[in-house]
């Protein structure tokens, strides 16, 4: 029997195009892709990087197959974001890693709030963030159109 090894790795310039092929893969198939997205998606260390935030991917068997970004949004609250996992990698838990490397830089990094907005039907993401504490609050209108709920979570 093969093991699987996944390793979470940070940006890299080299992997600047991972984040858009990722993202485009899941938004595509059940939503569409926003203007918001494109911005961010395809100038990721201007959009998210530079401005504060991080992004990091998952590598199994040394193949980029999963991202997940942190983006500042103050001092103080940050939106977990960009997340996805190739439909090729999935039944790994690599969704799962990703949030957990998220939530322990942030605890490092001393964040204090995580949000993300999401939509009700991926239901195995809403219950993902469920396990890990997240809690349904009061949506913002506007800032993505497939967004149909919004979550936090309180660090410290």
């Amino acid at each position: 029997m093969t093991s699987n090894k996944i390793e979470i790795i940070d940006y890299s310039d080299d992997l600047k195009e991972a984040i858009k092929i990722l993202n485009y893969e899941w938004l595509e198939k059940y939503f569409k892709v926003e203007p918001t997205d494109l911005q961010s998606l395809s100038h990721p260390k201007e959009e998210i990087i530079d401005k504060g935030g991080f992004i990091f991917y998952a590598k199994l068997n040394g193949e980029i197959v999963g991202t997940a970004s942190l983006l500042k949004k103050d001092e103080n609250l940050f939106e977990l974001g960009k997340m996805a996992v190739s439909e090729k990698a999935q039944g790994h838990k690599i969704g799962t890693l990703l949030l957990e490397h998220c939530l322990q830089v942030a605890k490092k990094k001393q964040i204090k709030t995580l949000i993300l907005y999401s939509n009700t039907q991926l239901q195995s993401a809403i219950d993902l963030y469920r396990k890990y504490g997240f809690n349904e609050t009061k949506m913002d209108e506007g800032l993505y159109d497939r967004a149909n709920i919004k979550m936090e979570k309180h660090l410290l």
